[in-house]
């Protein structure tokens, strides 16, 4: 009888230790092929190890979990995400899977919540913790707009506002994302347009409540 191949998975968080706790819980079953501690270090060992499953957070450095998340889909569509994080508000939820998620896990749950989600996501299920009201998920979902779509900026300057908020300087931020300052610079200024915002504080403050930065 020929065996089934082991599930690959890739796991996505900042905190170290909780992700080798995730591991060691996981590897009796599943394979995991990576652990990564950033969201851009996420979607290029994504594109390398192309695993079938990525377990990630929402707030990363260097690029947050939602964007990340995007990006690797949109290059990767087979590839499945299960987010296990602390944010339990509807609307972050449902920003998850309106950007391609499978599942969405508390890190508050039982540890065997997480290997039900994974389970039920490998056979083709979405699964979303009981601890978020699923009626209002299915609401938010309903609306159709995006957070970003919302607040009008856009994917570029979403990736730029993170690095600029976890204190990088414009020429750092072009040095990541292999642009000119000059082109960083602007984007910025239109982002404060769009925003309606006039000060570094209140993009930071934007920024945060965004789930881009935990500072």
């Amino acid at each position: 009888m020929e065996r089934k191949p082991v599930t690959r998975l890739l796991i996505a968080d900042d905190h170290r230790l909780l992700a080798d706790a995730c591991k060691s819980l996981l590897e009796p079953e599943f394979q995991v092929v990576d652990i990564v501690t950033d969201g851009r270090s996420l979607v290029k060992a994504a594109w390398l190890l192309k695993p079938d499953i990525i377990i990630l957070d929402i707030t990363m450095p260097r690029l947050n979990g939602l964007d990340a998340g995007e990006q690797i889909k949109q290059k990767l569509p087979a590839v499945k995400l299960v987010y296990l994080t602390m944010n339990a508000a509807a609307d972050v939820a449902a920003e998850a899977f309106r950007r391609g998620a499978s599942g969405y896990v508390l890190k508050h749950s039982a540890a065997e919540e997480l290997v039900i989600a994974i389970r039920k996501v490998v056979q083709g299920d979405s699964y979303l913790s009981p601890l978020i009201a699923r009626e209002t998920v299915t609401f938010l979902l309903n609306q159709g707009k995006s957070r970003t779509e919302e607040k009008h900026i856009t994917k570029r300057q979403s990736e730029i506002l993170q690095l600029l908020a976890e204190g990088m300087s414009m020429k750092e931020v072009a040095s990541v994302l292999e642009l000119k300052p000059g082109t960083v610079a602007f984007h910025k200024y239109r982002m404060m347009e769009a925003l309606g915002v006039k000060s570094n504080a209140e993009l930071l403050q934007y920024a945060i409540k965004r789930q881009m930065t935990s500072s």
